[in-house]
């Protein structure tokens, strides 16, 4: 099993589509954030522009995140939200300090 990392995702909407996009992302914070191996799950958006949205999370294992991944509530996300999207990007940080 991998070791816990942090993963941030970053979110553009298709131009119009935040506000549809905002709201798809905030139902997934609560139940994410209940999901077994995740202490973070948040949702922020840039303050200079309004279509990118950031999630930082903290996963207990790659394994983890890949059950989060496959979960209802993700699939439910990607199936209404996938068209609001314009770009998408996940990065995974190991902490070294």
């Amino acid at each position: 099993m991998s070791q816990p990392f942090t993963a941030i995702a970053t979110l553009i909407a298709k131009p119009g589509q935040q506000d549809l996009l905002e709201q798809s992302l905030r139902a997934l914070v609560a139940p994410s954030r209940a999901e077994d191996g995740c202490s973070q799950y948040d949702l922020h958006r840039d303050l200079t522009d309004p279509q990118v949205f950031y999630v930082i999370e903290h996963w207990a294992s790659e394994e983890i995140l890949q059950a989060h991944n496959a979960s209802a509530h993700f699939l439910h996300f990607q199936a209404t939200a996938g068209q609001t999207i314009e770009h998408f990007q996940l990065k995974r940080l190991g902490a070294i300090a």
